[in-house]
């Protein structure tokens, strides 16, 4: 488990875009943290490092939206499915050719990759932020690893 402390909205931005520059193909990562905590604020950092030029927002009514980039990008936000069993297609989304990032991902967690990187956001002040960082996998360990260097 690593911790990170965010100062600001551009420290959010400045980590989230290094982590894009280091992940690959079928990679996944969790979020989870409070309305509010900055989940989608990340997410639209990460994909900006990913190369996405359109606009990101949360999918929250249609649940995952996909965008170009240096790899396919796809976002999901599952808030919606808290009550559902339904199988939307998880395989083709996290084991295609795509990044995937999940906000609200415990809904889903029997549908998730084994290998993935959860990240619980918490907020500690009015822009102050602190990451929690859980590596899930060999993969995702050496990605923790690089981005603490």
């Amino acid at each position: 488990m690593y911790e990170i402390i965010m100062n600001s909205v551009d420290d959010t931005e400045r980590f989230a875009i290094k982590l894009a520059n280091i992940l690959e193909a079928q990679d996944t990562i969790t979020l989870e943290g409070d309305l509010g905590a900055g989940k989608t604020t990340f997410t639209k950092a990460l994909a900006k490092g990913l190369g996405v030029k359109r606009t990101v927002n949360s999918p929250t009514f249609t649940i995952v939206k996909q965008y170009e980039g240096r790899l396919p990008f796809n976002h999901l936000d599952v808030y919606r499915l808290a009550e559902s069993d339904e199988d939307l297609g998880w395989d083709e989304l996290f084991y295609g050719d795509a990044v995937s990032v999940v906000e609200w991902a415990h809904l889903i967690e029997q549908d998730l990759p084994q290998d993935r990187l959860a990240i619980e956001i918490y907020r500690i002040g009015e822009n102050e932020r602190r990451f929690v960082l859980i590596p899930r996998g060999e993969r995702y360990e050496a990605l923790c690893e690089e981005l603490m260097k």
